[in-house]
């Protein structure tokens, strides 16, 4: 590892816009560390780095889970180096309308999706205070603004953005910025599995979303990795606290 290479987390690295935005951050030049729930689900996105040439290691934790967290970064620190960028990208759903919405749907959407980023955040921002540099992206949506049946989601997504502006605040004296991005629909498994409960083929599905999105096509991961790539840049210093939505048309 060169001295000035920078050592990024992806949490929720195993699929999706977390494995792509990965890639895109190796292809960027990071060292990365991929965590997801289980270690062994993170080896595609590791292997494709490193068949790449680029450096990335699994690392399977809970985000919710205090002390796997705290052990997960420890080990990131060790093997890659000390982090200064954080992708908070792990979530999950449990889509349910609110009548049919069980304490456990509300509960575990709650603490994959804003406790994760509290506990990954606080650990990792550590190392970052100490370098005087730091980029933590969080992942939003579009549900922040209110979606029928993703009472849990939207209210997850939602506080999303207040957490990252509060941690702009805090963070900011020492060289660390945070911004949100919130994705419009984007094609990936989470959105497969959406319309398979709504009943719908993912390939209409696809066709309907398109058809409302102003530049008339879905989003892919890629889509949102370009942007993260953007805010976790150098370049990036001057913007904090801001949610870009990345929806193929005005939100927010």
């Amino acid at each position: 590892m060169s001295e000035s290479q920078r050592v990024a987390i992806v949490t929720g690295g195993a699929r999706g816009i977390g494995a792509a935005t990965a890639k895109r951050l190796a292809a960027d030049g990071f060292a990365v560390a991929v965590i997801d729930l289980d270690e062994a689900s993170c080896a595609a996105t590791v292997d494709g780095i490193t068949q790449s040439g680029g450096r990335a290691i699994g690392v399977g934790a809970d985000v919710s889970d205090s002390d796997a967290v705290t052990g997960a970064v420890a080990r990131v620190a060790e093997e890659l180096g000390a982090p200064t960028v954080l992708v908070n990208n792990a979530g999950v759903i449990r889509d349910n309308l609110l009548f049919k919405m069980t304490d456990s749907d509300w509960d575990l959407v709650m603490s994959v999706h804003l406790r994760g980023a509290f506990l990954m955040s606080r650990t990792v921002q550590t190392h970052m205070t100490a370098a005087k540099y730091g980029r933590i992206v969080n992942l939003s949506s579009t549900s922040a603004l209110g979606n029928r049946g993703q009472a849990n989601y939207a209210a997850a997504k939602a506080g999303l953005q207040g957490f990252t502006k509060t941690l702009a605040l805090e963070l900011g004296p020492f060289g660390v910025t945070a911004n949100a991005v919130a994705p419009g629909f984007i094609v990936t498994e989470m959105t497969q599995a959406t319309a398979e409960r709504v009943g719908v083929s993912f390939e209409d599905f696809q066709a309907a979303r398109a058809a409302e999105t102003p530049v008339r096509r879905v989003g892919y991961p890629a889509d949102i990795a370009h942007t993260i790539s953007f805010l976790v840049s150098e370049g990036a210093g001057f913007v904090t606290g801001q949610v870009i939505y990345v929806a193929g048309g005005p939100r927010g």
